[in-house]
């Protein structure tokens, strides 16, 4: 059924929308392109994972999820682009690039090359709502990811280091000028945007059941089409386009066959791409600190 199946799109584009606002925060912020995330978020689902499996309950195996994804995130920040400031963007692109492979390798040896199975931490209950069948779980995925946008849209506009942010996104010499600290500015853009790509991971792993060390490649890449599809940099765009494409890859699935998932969700990047290149919000003007 139609209904059900928008259901389904809704719940997994939660988990789109998260990784394509870590994506944006930094993009729209600094001009840089942090593709190390996807694997942020991987790490996120396996410190879940690891969590969970000793017993502790989801909301505070989430809570640490969250705080030790931000603080790889930081690790990433230090040694892949804090050296590398000023030079041109695809340097410290090339370098998120490495160090995502060098986090793979290292989750690889930590947690083996296998899919592992993500055992439940939620009490499955279905509700039935008509001809709609909505489980606990599903319930838990959407509301957790629509309360981290909220609080991270609080954050951005109704907080002193969100003004700072909007201040060096605008224009970096001038907000130093003007007192606010960019080294803060940058630590905590940075943590943010991995603890919410920590977040998608374990959200993830409890929508499918399995996590691998290699799922930061594929759902890394859904995270940057949602980006681009919102408009480059532009976090309300993300939040709005990761929901368009988890809805358009469970259609594809239920009405066309798996094999078509991927060619309509990259098919529809290339279709917003020659239609509307700025995306569906429009790209924010970015500046490079």
């Amino acid at each position: 059924m139609l209904l059900q199946q928008l259901i389904n799109g809704l719940m997994l584009g939660a988990s789109y929308a998260l990784i394509g606002v870590a994506f944006s925060l930094i993009l729209g912020i600094f001009d840089m392109l942090n593709i190390a995330i996807g694997e942020v978020f991987m790490l996120g689902a396996f410190f879940g994972l690891a969590l969970v499996t000793r017993g502790m309950p989801f909301l505070p195996a989430l809570l640490i999820a969250m705080v030790l994804a931000g603080l790889v995130n930081l690790v990433v920040e230090r040694f892949a682009f804090r050296p590398l400031r000023g030079t041109p963007p695809v340097i410290p692109l090339l370098s998120s690039i490495g160090f995502s492979m060098l986090l793979t390798d290292t989750a690889v040896n930590v947690w083996g090359s296998e899919r592992t199975q993500f055992p439940p931490s939620v009490r499955v209950l279905n509700f039935e709502l008509g001809p709609i069948l909505v489980s606990s779980v599903q319930l838990v995925i959407l509301g957790t990811a629509v309360l981290l946008m909220v609080v991270l849209h609080l954050l951005v506009e109704r907080t002193k280091i969100g003004r700072g942010m909007r201040a060096v996104a605008e224009n970096p010499e001038t907000a130093s000028i003007l007192g606010v600290d960019a080294r803060r500015v940058i630590v905590t853009t940075f943590f943010a945007s991995g603890a919410l790509a920590g977040a998608a991971g374990m959200l993830v792993g409890l929508t499918f059941s399995v996590i691998s060390p290699f799922i930061g490649i594929e759902i890394g890449l859904k995270g940057v089409v949602a980006m681009v599809v919102g408009g480059a940099g532009n976090i309300q765009g993300a939040m709005l386009a990761g929901p368009i494409l988890g809805i358009a890859e469970v259609l594809s699935v239920a009405y066309l066959g798996a094999v078509y998932r991927d060619v309509v969700v990259y098919g529809l990047l290339i279709l917003v791409l020659v239609v509307r290149p700025q995306g569906l919000l429009g790209a924010v003007e970015r500046a490079r600190l």
